[in-house]
């Protein structure tokens, strides 16, 4: 993995799969990059958290709560339009012009992408619904053991030791989570149900990891360089079409002749309930605006790595605003977790340094070898 990635990860002009990487790109990726982070803690510790305020507090439509995750694309448009504008302008050439628009292969993926991660929202959603926020996040967190199985199958990402320890120490946390079934159970939740959050979380987890290498793969696939217009619009696709999933799911359970019934006996009042589903939508709209650039400017591992990391941090938050139950056995999974961050991270420093050792002794004996050369 490198995030030295360069503003665009498909075909240069010349047609060959080989990137010029400059100096200048690479400073500004770094920005992007930290923006990009900011925008996935959002998303990551916040939509949890407001997703368990709406079913704490009167709400229980789960196709209603894994719409919201894609639900917030209109706000898009607004960047969308910008963007349009500034080419126009900028490129009066009808060619340039037309590069704003995602190009026909990247739309189609986008539609495949959107569809899968409408049924991985709802089993999101239902897991979410049986389980306590903390609970749910770390179990969660096992999405980067299936990120690096199929990155490694879909995209040939390259394993370390150090990323094998991680993908272990995390499954054995969900292990653990696993045994604790009675200890930080919500009241009014039964066994049975407690298991089928737990088996929804996992399987959702699952599929989050098959997506984040598609996406990895559609973008390395593009025959146009992939601008920041066309992340946006391959994101608006792909949250178009995993909303209208969850749409239809709406219809058939007859959710929208619900609303307003379950809006009228919320327990913070009519007004709150709509605010909170809107700021629930917008919310991980931006996370998944977040995660999509992570994957363009790095890698889809990188970017499992780093929701992961943010897991722990949304359990912990669970136990200061909602004040649930911190186990013995999910501090233990907690601990698991943060050491398999750990053992990722220096094995990724430790890489790097490798990388810049074997450049720098290429430099010098290329100096050595031609004198006329420089470093």
């Amino acid at each position: 993995m490198s995030i030295e990635t360069p503003e665009t990860l498909g075909r240069n002009q010349n047609g060959n799969s080989k990137t010029d990487i400059e100096k200048p790109i690479k400073t500004r990726n770094w920005l992007i990059i930290i923006i990009n982070c900011a925008l996935v803690s959002c998303g990551a510790i916040g939509g949890p958290l407001l997703m368990r305020l709406y079913y704490l507090h009167g709400g229980s439509r789960k196709w209603l709560s894994s719409c919201l995750q894609t639900a917030g694309f209109p706000i898009l448009i607004f960047p969308l339009i910008v963007l349009y504008i500034k080419s126009k302008s900028s490129t009066p050439n009808k060619d340039q012009t037309s590069s704003f628009y995602i190009e026909p292969k990247l739309f189609l993926s986008g539609i495949a992408i959107g569809i899968l991660f409408g049924f991985a929202n709802f089993m999101y959603a239902l897991g979410l619904s049986y389980l306590p926020v903390s609970t749910s996040s770390i179990l969660f967190a096992t999405q980067l053991c299936f990120t690096a199985f199929f990155a490694w199958l879909i995209v040939k990402q390259k394993f370390s030791a150090f990323i094998i320890n991680a993908v272990v120490v995390m499954t054995l946390g969900s292990v653990l989570l696993g045994i604790n079934t009675n200890g930080d159970r919500p009241i009014g939740v039964s066994k049975a149900q407690y298991l089928i959050g737990f088996l929804m979380t996992l399987a959702a987890a699952a599929l989050t990891g098959l997506t984040m290498p598609l996406i990895e793969l559609a973008f390395s696939k593009a025959t146009r360089r992939v601008t920041y217009s066309s992340l946006l619009q391959l994101q608006f696709t792909y949250s178009l079409f995993a909303t209208g999933l969850n749409v239809i799911g709406m219809l058939i359970n007859k959710d929208f002749q619900a609303i307003p019934r379950e809006a009228e006996v919320f327990e913070f009042g009519k007004r709150k309930y709509y605010m909170i589903i809107v700021l629930t939508a917008i919310t991980w709209q931006l996370a998944t605006l977040g995660f999509f650039g992570l994957i363009l400017y790095t890698s889809a591992l990188f970017n499992g790595i780093y929701g992961s990391l943010l897991f722990p941090f949304t359990g912990v938050a669970a136990v200061i605003f909602y004040h649930e139950s911190f186990t013995g056995l999910k501090g233990m999974a907690l601990a698991l977790c943060l050491w398999g961050f750990s053992s990722y991270f220096y094995g990724e420093y430790k890489m790097m340094n490798k990388v810049n050792n074997n450049e720098r002794h290429e430099k010098i004996e290329e100096v050595e070898n031609d004198p006329k050369s420089t470093v």
